[in-house]
């Protein structure tokens, strides 16, 4: 249990940082990146803890680093993706409705 707690607060905070450093953070909020960091470090550490791999001492580091490392590749990919999609929409719904006046 010990292990989820360390894994998710540390996911999140990598969420966390992936939000602070979006140069289009304020197109969404900063729960996001975090959320879908902790998300995906518990499936992969739920899926690597049912593959076994927490058996010997030889593979009982690849749960953790693995479930670290891909929590923080989907809150810098969560954080890249939602805020240049949301900021070119800004964009151009800006620029529809300044064409119609």
């Amino acid at each position: 249990m010990v292990a989820l707690v360390i894994i998710a607060l540390t996911a999140g905070a990598l969420g966390a940082i992936a939000w602070a450093v979006d140069k289009y953070r304020y197109t969404f909020g900063a729960v996001l990146p975090a959320g879908a960091a902790v998300v995906a470090a518990l499936l992969v550490w739920i899926i690597t803890m049912a593959a076994g791999l927490d058996g010997s001492s030889a593979t009982a580091w690849i749960p953790w680093i693995l479930s670290m490392a891909v929590g923080g590749a989907a809150a810098w990919a969560t954080a890249g993706f939602v805020g240049r999609t949301r900021h070119n929409r800004q964009i151009d719904r800006t620029t529809q409705i300044l064409q119609i006046h």
